[in-house]
């Protein structure tokens, strides 16, 4: 691929531009990667082990995903169009050398009729932090596909944790929210502000545990983080939910409980 392809080409036409060029991994995910070589071992490490490690529940939710890897992400100058915001992907470009730190992106999401584009800039960026974000871009697609039920369900768990006034959240977005559903006279679940703190909440916490299956991560403690008995609680209900897949366990206790002839298992996330 010559350096013109990136000649200020934005990401979404950049994507439509190779769609037909996207390799498959499964009836669900694709990928393609540009302006950066990628060895059998890294197509492994980026792609096939975090897919590997998704619950089929969560997988048979998603639309077709295409995973782009490029090296920058760069968000172009420009100023949005008077009436009505760009497309997402209009105003952002994949940049071969590192863009100025106010310019760079980690990942895009792009939405459109062929499915999700989730877009990564991986040059420079630890492969840890890559599978938080494609966990977190994987997570914010589940919880556009819950079911009616399944949102109910866990409204119900964070209408308990605010009435028994629960300190913390799981990450900072979700604990901005949560502190501004506070700040109102009364938490109640109809409410456009406890719809947009829920979502948040789920896409946190789906994110930990999702990241969580794939690799031995560790939950950091700290002023803002859920107590862990309601971490826990979470965690258990979306285990039920998205069961992980064979040979794969979600808490430490459930390590010995795999079958003898599985995959060795990788998550180790201590509540």
């Amino acid at each position: 691929m010559s350096q013109s392809d990136f000649a200020r080409v934005s990401v979404a036409d950049f994507v439509e531009r190779f769609r037909a060029e996207m390799v498959p991994l499964s009836n669900t995910f694709s990928f393609f990667f540009a302006g950066i070589p990628l060895s059998d071992e890294d197509v492994k490490e980026y792609l096939e082990e975090p897919i590997a490690a998704l619950p089929p529940e969560v997988v048979k939710i998603l639309p077709k995903t295409h995973v782009i890897l490029v090296p920058y992400l760069e968000r172009a100058n420009g100023k949005e169009k008077r009436h009505g915001a760009q497309a997402p992907g209009s105003r952002e470009i994949i940049a071969l050398e590192p863009p100025a730190e106010s310019k760079s992106l980690t990942h895009l999401h792009l939405r459109n009729s062929h499915g999700a584009d989730l877009v990564f800039a991986i040059k420079d960026t630890e492969v840890a932090d890559y599978h938080y974000y494609f966990y977190q871009q994987v997570a914010a697609l589940a919880e556009a596909a819950l079911s009616e039920s399944a949102r109910a369900e866990y409204h119900g768990i964070l209408a308990e944790e605010l009435s028994a006034r629960v300190h913390g959240e799981v990450d900072e977005e979700s604990w901005r929210q949560k502190m501004a559903l506070r700040r109102g006279n009364k938490v109640r679940r109809d409410t456009k502000a406890f719809r947009a703190y829920a979502s948040r909440s789920f896409i946190d916490t789906a994110t930990l545990y999702l990241h969580g299956i794939c690799c031995d991560i560790d939950v950091e403690t700290g002023p803002r983080q859920l107590p862990s008995r309601h971490l826990r609680k979470r965690l258990l209900w979306l285990e039920g939910v998205y069961p992980p897949p064979s040979g794969y366990a979600v808490f430490p206790e459930e390590l010995n409980e795999t079958p003898q002839n599985s995959p060795a298992p990788k998550a180790q996330l201590s509540s």
